[in-house]
């Protein structure tokens, strides 16, 4: 298993206990579930699908993605979800401070033979770089 709650500094933050009959479950926020996606891609999760639920996502609430983006461990999450917010044209990506947040130094390669971003210093499948 994949340690994603290792992915934020505070393991708690958009992390809701969720109790069915004795049995309780951590469920993430819609801002934490998404960034934990990303955690996963491309290995365990697919980068294309990720964009399209990113896409969905237009409630999401910009002072806890604050929160995340700034204690997010993965430079190639941080960098990979601003790149497909902006992608998607999101509004709520203009509410979100992007000075405060960490996005490292050098290229990140995501996926094999993609497309260079270099605005973000990635590289993304043929799909997402249209």
């Amino acid at each position: 298993m994949v340690p994603v709650l290792t992915l934020i500094k505070t393991t708690d933050f958009a992390v809701t206990e969720y109790s069915v009959d004795g049995l309780k479950i951590q469920v993430s926020s819609p801002e934490r579930a998404i960034l934990e996606c990303l955690y996963l891609t491309p290995d365990r999760f697919d980068i294309v699908e990720c964009y399209q639920i990113l896409e969905g996502l237009v409630n999401l609430r910009p002072k806890i993605l604050q929160e995340l983006l700034e204690n997010c461990n993965s430079i190639k999450v941080k960098r990979l979800f601003i790149f497909m917010a902006a992608k998607a044209n999101h509004q709520w990506l203009d509410f979100v401070d992007q000075s405060g947040i960490e996005l490292g130094n050098g290229d990140r390669v995501i996926v094999k033979g993609g497309v260079y971003i270099s605005q973000y210093k990635i590289s993304v499948p043929k799909e997402l770089s249209a």
